[in-house]
């Protein structure tokens, strides 16, 4: 068996044969040495590896992996021919076991860091291959060669995909008719770079470009061909001005598990990965929000959680996106739900819903960006609601703005680790706080 170990360009003789123990907050796997631990891209817990010592970019000696002796029984084959160079699924050659182990104990890491490691852990929730329903592309056309694909890790170069395991089926057999498309759409003489995100929404396949250049005749009617040929319900065209329209065959909408929504999507608008992690997380606010007769969903987006809420109790959602605002807005006036969405546009950040504010409701929802919501979170630790639901996609900032809660009086009653972006190491999760 072949165990591919990350690339290295040094042939000198190996300094050391370490054990790695564990997994990183990266993915990358941690082995001691007598200067400390280091760090060792692409391998598994129980491999043994033999490395040697290179400078890095400022001169300081790092260890570079150089071969695996021997596989430890953390290591698994990896499914896709684009592992290593892709640099989205770094993780393909560790086991399940390990994988959600993984997710797990880097929440687990993170909570530490701030006095809150004795929170009790759900089993990881994993999403499984062939289940993205969201795809972000890269693509660069030069005189009809088109490359389309994923960065490489750190990197601008493109990996060409054939294929990709974590995906949904109907987006990766798109993939050559949108090379074709991109050749005919883009084709000017000129080295032209484009952005493709791809959703498969309740309604079929909603394809947004984001280029340069403004679309010209034969990309609106390559896109009318695309469309029509595969069913397509619409493609959008985006420069720095407002996003165009090519072909509109029907509304992309969402109905996030209710069955009586009709949310229309943006182009390119944030959706979750994968409807399994949506799932895993809608439970949770779910079961945290059960009784309550008024809740606030900050942070709202498109409505992933306001929207199903919105068959138990009133809702007033706040979001810092007119667009997707007024989305939500308009499709929960046509959609068939058993009470009102309030929505309203607010920049939390700058302006949190203070106390008095918060004062009316049963519950709040909370699903920040990456840098957490911090002011967010000392508003409502100041605040007299009785349960928070929060979901995150970072458990460090989680984790920070957990513990300005905990100290306003909450107790960290509930934690679902969920991992919807198999084999990398982006982990999110859901939790519930209460007084």
């Amino acid at each position: 068996m072949t165990h591919k170990a990350a690339p290295s360009d040094t042939i000198a003789a190996p300094d050391a044969t370490v054990t790695v123990e564990r997994l990183g907050a990266q993915g990358d796997g941690v082995a001691r040495t007598d200067t400390g631990p280091v760090f060792l891209p692409f391998t598994a817990p129980g491999d043994r590896v033999r490395v040697t010592w290179a400078p890095d970019r400022k001169g300081r000696q790092t260890a570079s992996t150089a071969h695996i002796e021997t596989a430890g029984d953390g290591r698994a084959d990896p499914v896709c021919d684009h592992y290593g160079r892709c640099g989205g699924c770094r993780l393909q050659h560790v086991t399940d076991a390990v994988y959600a182990d993984f997710v797990r104990d880097k929440i687990h890491a993170a909570l530490s860091q701030h006095g809150l490691g004795d929170t009790p852990l759900a089993p990881p929730r994993i999403s499984p291959p062939g289940s993205r329903r969201r795809l972000v592309l890269a693509a660069r056309v030069r005189n009809r060669a088109v490359q389309l694909g994923f960065h490489e890790a750190r990197s601008h170069r493109i990996v060409a995909v054939e294929a990709c395991p974590v995906a949904r089926p109907a987006l990766v057999a798109l993939l050559p008719t949108i090379r074709a498309f991109l050749a005919d759409a883009l084709d000017d003489g000129r080295d032209q770079q484009a952005t493709l995100t791809l959703t498969e929404t309740d309604t079929g396949v909603d394809l947004t470009v984001t280029a340069a250049v403004d679309p010209g005749l034969a990309a609106r009617e390559a896109a009318a061909a695309l469309a029509e040929d595969h069913d397509l319900a619409a493609i959008n065209w985006t420069t720095d001005a407002a996003p165009e329209t090519l072909v509109r065959r029907r509304a992309p909408t969402m109905d996030f598990g209710t069955g009586a929504a009709e949310i229309p999507l943006p182009p390119a608008a944030f959706i979750q990965a994968t409807a399994e992690g949506e799932a895993a997380l809608r439970a949770v606010i779910a079961d945290a929000c059960a009784g309550a007769h008024r809740v606030a969903d900050l942070f709202c987006g498109l409505g992933t959680f306001a929207v199903p809420l919105a068959r138990s109790a009133g809702v007033r959602a706040v979001e810092g996106s007119r667009a997707l605002l007024d989305a939500l807005d308009t499709g929960a006036r046509r959609s068939r739900l058993r009470h009102p969405i309030q929505t309203e546009h607010r920049d939390l950040f700058r302006r949190p819903l203070l106390a008095a504010e918060l004062a009316p409701m049963d519950a709040v929802v909370i699903d920040p960006p990456r840098a957490g919501a911090k002011a967010q979170a000392e508003a409502l630790a100041a605040s007299t609601v009785p349960v928070i639901a929060a979901v995150s996609c970072n458990p460090a900032t989680f984790a920070r703005d957990a513990r300005v809660l905990v100290d306003g009086g909450y107790r960290l009653e509930r934690l679902q680790p969920v991992g919807q972006f198999l084999w990398s190491a982006h982990v999110e999760l859901a939790a519930v706080f209460r007084r």
